[in-house]
């Protein structure tokens, strides 16, 4: 297989069919040894993290194909921590969506002048960062995007709707299991024109709460997968 791009926590490879193949890593983003989805660096590795990334990701692919909501998800192979997907062309450079629930991490580190840690954000609040490691994955409005080229306003209406339907979905996952999810970071391309969901879903891009703490991932994958 070609090696088209080796991620933070993915290596990405071609496949003769045309779709894309995803390996998932044991790497995850933070700082110090301490594990941030607002990170934009890996900062630690945990054994095992990356094939329980894969578990997570499908699980909530699936819930998502029965709410009609269109993803590049085709097939996983667990055992061997990969999984195959429709190729789609990113945005720019790449744009990270971060939906958020509370007020919590770079919002408050941001914000916090204005609003307290842990405040609920009704409805959901969307930000869309551009993937750049040396500018600390800039923030750029709908506006930004379509005056750089980088996408129309209608795909980011799109975006953003498919954005908090989806956090909805993980969100009311977790609220079942007795969690309360803070906030989740997705990326997003185009297949055939069309915006759709690409990368994954894991407990390395969100954060999730319990009992009024934070739930490291290897611990938030075990409790997603043990109450599926």
């Amino acid at each position: 297989m070609k090696k088209l791009y080796e991620g933070k926590t993915k290596d990405v490879f071609e496949l003769e069919n045309g779709n894309v193949l995803l390996k998932f890593k044991d790497d995850c983003t933070g700082k110090d040894g301490k594990f941030d989805p607002g990170e934009n660096a890996v900062g630690l590795t945990i054994e095992g993290i990356g094939r329980q990334n894969l578990r997570t990701s499908v699980l909530y692919f699936e819930l998502l194909k029965k709410a009609g909501i269109k993803t590049h998800y085709v097939s996983a192979n667990v055992e061997d921590a990969t999984m195959e997907v429709l190729p789609a062309t990113v945005f720019g450079h790449g744009l990270e969506v971060i939906c958020r629930l509370r007020a919590t991490g770079s919002f408050i580190r941001r914000y916090g002048d204005y609003i307290a840690d842990g405040t609920v954000l009704e409805g959901g609040y969307v930000e869309t960062t551009l993937k750049n490691d040396e500018k600390g994955d800039p923030l750029i409005t709908s506006e930004g995007l379509a005056a750089l080229g980088i996408m129309t306003q209608e795909m980011f209406n799109s975006m953003k709707e498919q954005t908090l339907k989806i956090t909805r979905i993980v969100a009311d996952d977790l609220a079942k299991k007795g969690m309360e999810l803070y906030d989740i970071k997705f990326e997003f391309g185009y297949n055939n024109g069309e915006v759709i969901l690409i990368d994954e879903i894991a407990s390395g891009n969100m954060r999730v709460y319990k009992d009024g703490k934070i739930v490291d991932p290897m611990e938030l994958t075990a409790l997603i997968l043990e109450g599926k």
